[in-house]
């Protein structure tokens, strides 16, 4: 089992940065895909970023409305993915979401372990 915590969110204005940070608890951190959600008002949940890790290393994998802003990265020895979100816009803002999988996809239902949630709010 995982348990997930995020934190790092908060209010920024259109083209600042955020770093998202997510604690994930359990000895077998390293043996899942880590990603990021995010759900803004009225709308589905929709994947932005994801890693996953083997013996060959790290892959990770981008949302197309993201790529070049945003970079997702962990850590196994301190179980923690980050999110470095630069050049912001108003259309990142909603709730981001941390995730764990054994397997990394785009379909937020697949993944079966959540975190709670962290706002982000960005002012034009």
């Amino acid at each position: 089992q995982v348990q997930l915590v995020e934190s790092g969110g908060g209010l920024v204005q259109a083209g600042g940065s955020l770093r998202l940070v997510c604690a994930a608890s359990g000895r077998t951190f390293s043996s899942y895909a880590m990603g990021w959600f995010r759900q803004a008002p009225g709308k589905e949940r929709e994947f932005v970023a994801a890693i996953s890790w083997s013996w060959s290393g790290r892959s990770t994998d981008y949302a197309d409305s993201v790529k070049g802003r945003f970079t997702i990265s962990r850590d196994n020895a301190k179980n923690t993915v980050v999110l470095q979100m630069n050049s912001l816009k108003p259309e990142d803002t909603a709730v981001y979401y941390c995730a764990a999988d054994r397997h990394l996809t785009h379909f937020s239902s697949t993944w079966n372990h959540w975190g709670q949630g962290t706002q982000v709010t960005v002012s034009s």
